[in-house]
């Protein structure tokens, strides 16, 4: 080839951020001292991408402590490339305030951004805007850190279509524009995408046009349009994670209401939200105190060499046949370890025999729970993962009245455990969690079950939300539905209907059902047209729709099954999605292995050619 081999990124949030930080950090031993253009294309400013854009309602916040998110690798993680150290968002927060780092051009112009910056305590939970000024910097930075002769140009728009063969040049075709971006490989690192509605979301929809009535398909609450969500009435809302917390915000203070000590000062302007879901409770609360003591070894019995054995086996994995019991005897280790090591006086008999014995029991058989309960007197001392997934699974209250009730002492019950220190074995678990999520991005797409699994118990919101929630609850703005929560239409009156399996009785009635949830990320439903066009090309997608994509550098998959030289793929519509997009110091987290692994092999391929 002649001239300079070029590289376009599309996505400029956190995933093109990450990856451009690993490429200024592998570039100069990978590619050397050519040149190279890297072309960065993203209708939203670079840094922050659409989710964590400046341009959203302040009254947003991560669900993460400033302590606990990092764009920086450390020694913690297993890549091939370079450690290039750098602030966590509440360091850099404070270098803000002393002057040691400058923030970027939009916060200087925003008053309220900078109070945000200047007042974020270390175990604060950050407005997203100010994650958005923190990645902004990120970026700033990590294009700062290229080699001299590497170049970058953003382009402000959205990509939709990427083409060409796989021996030569690709073409980046951007939406407006009648001339593509001609590059050598391109990376799509793109986060959450929009979706078509499924079939029975369109059959609601359907239903909603017919009698005037409002349906709000999954979509990303911050943009969705919630001015015609009507004042006073009730509105359903399936979905009890964080999308709801976000939409329970914005329907209340976001409409003039206020907490003050403990209770909600309505405006008069909220709807009554009516709220379900499978589950019928909210994510557990995120945990409300710092490590203290000895870690539990991590990871014991689900780490590499237990990765590998499972890529070997012949035929498809089952994810809760062939993987499931190695996780729950994983956390089970951080669990009792921890529990033997800080609370001892809640076990019984040797650790050490205990151990032994934990060690060689199967998986998947009775000797661990035998095990456990002779060794753990309290059954509410022993880890009971299923029990922790459906918690109302065969409660039952005899009214709605009785159910909010219960709903608030199960919220109250949580938000207390979740704050004491007495129960740091949830910790140990959460510790546990990370662990195996670094573990499971090589064993591509296993279903929807384990992410949610997940979120629900380490992704869950500030403790501050929940006790929002519960004034809500108090002053009649939020009504519980209960678990396994169904919605249904009547077509004589033109109402949506939901009840639940908690309570019995009449089910509630409303004109407006919403979704509070984010649109599932598969290929055949995707409203990115640069998706549709790389499956149309020939891209592989996986039994539950994500983008195929090779664990071990990104390389997008095709239908033959053979990496395409040129094409890479990161994000959460991928095979290899990692599930958090940020990573907590320490941690050895598996989005870093990902972007590290995939910027060397981009810089591998291009530093042939060039």
């Amino acid at each position: 080839m002649s001239g300079t081999p070029t590289l376009v990124v599309i996505g400029a949030g956190p995933s093109g951020t990450g990856l451009l930080e690993r490429i200024a950090a592998n570039a100069p031993d990978v590619y050397g001292d050519h040149p190279l253009t890297i072309h960065v294309v993203d209708p939203h400013p670079p840094g922050g991408g659409r989710v964590w854009r400046h341009d959203q309602s302040p009254l947003l916040w991560m669900n993460s402590r400033a302590e606990d998110v990092t764009m920086f690798t450390d020694d913690t993680v297993r890549m091939a490339g370079p450690v290039r150290p750098g602030p966590a968002l509440h360091t850099w927060a404070a270098d803000v305030r002393s002057g040691r780092a400058a923030p970027p051009d939009a916060a200087r112009a925003d008053a309220g951004l900078l109070d945000g910056i200047g007042t974020l305590a270390d175990d604060g939970f950050p407005g997203r805007r100010v994650q958005g000024a923190y990645l902004r910097w990120v970026y700033e930075r990590a294009v700062a850190a290229l080699p001299e002769r590497v170049a970058v140009h953003w382009h402000r728009g959205s990509a939709v279509r990427v083409s060409g063969s796989r021996e030569g040049r690709q073409r980046v075709w951007l939406e407006g524009r009648g001339t593509p971006l001609l590059t050598d490989a391109v990376v799509l690192a793109v986060g959450h995408l929009d979706a078509e509605p499924d079939p029975e979301h369109e059959e609601l929809s359907g239903f909603a046009r017919r009698h005037g009535l409002l349906h709000l398909p999954p979509d990303f609450t911050a943009d969705t349009d919630l001015g015609a969500v009507p004042a006073g009435e009730p509105v359903l809302v399936r979905g009890f994670g964080l999308a709801f917390v976000d939409l329970m915000v914005l329907l209340t203070e976001g409409r003039g209401g206020r907490h003050a000590d403990g209770a909600y000062l309505p405006s008069g302007k909220e709807p009554v939200l009516y709220v379900g879901s499978r589950r019928g409770v909210p994510y557990h609360s995120k945990i409300g105190y710092g490590w203290q003591g000895e870690k539990p070894p991590l990871p014991r019995f689900f780490g590499p060499d237990r990765t590998e054995e499972l890529l070997k086996a012949d035929g498809p994995l089952d994810f809760r046949r062939d993987v499931w019991p190695h996780i729950d005897k994983e956390l089970g280790h951080a669990h009792y370890h921890r529990l033997f090591t800080a609370h001892p006086e809640r076990t019984r008999g040797d650790r050490a025999d205990f151990e032994d014995r934990y060690a060689a029991a199967d998986p998947a058989g009775d000797e661990l729970a035998a095990l456990v309960a002779a060794a753990v007197p309290d059954p509410a001392d022993r880890l009971d993962l299923d029990a922790l997934d459906r918690p109302l699974s065969g409660v039952r209250h005899p009214s709605h009245d009785a159910l909010q009730k219960g709903m608030r002492d199960y919220i109250t019950a949580d938000l207390t455990r979740r704050h004491d220190p007495a129960y740091s074995q949830d910790l140990a678990v959460f510790l546990g969690l990370l662990s195996v999520h670094g573990q499971l991005a090589r064993l591509g797409d296993l279903g929807s079950w384990w992410h949610g699994f997940f979120g629900f118990l380490a992704s869950g919101p500030p403790g501050p939300r929940l006790h929002q929630l519960l004034a809500l609850s108090r002053a009649g703005i939020v009504r519980f539905l209960g678990a396994d929560m169904t919605v249904g239409t009547d077509e004589r009156r033109g109402l949506f209907l939901a009840g639940s399996a908690t309570v019995p009785g009449p089910r509630t009635a409303a004109r407006t059902l919403i979704e509070a949830r984010l649109p599932d990320p598969a290929l055949e439903r995707t409203r990115s047209p640069l998706l549709q066009e790389l499956y149309a090309d020939g891209a592989l997608a996986t039994a539950t729709g994500l983008l195929a994509v090779d664990p071990d550098t990104g390389h997008v998959l095709g239908r033959d099954g053979l990496p395409h030289p040129r094409r890479f793929a990161l994000g959460p519509y991928t095979s290899a999605r990692t599930g958090a997009v940020f990573t907590r110091p320490r941690t050895g987290g598996p989005a870093f292995r990902r972007n590290d692994a995939t910027a060397r092999a981009a810089l591998t391929f291009l530093r042939d050619l060039a």
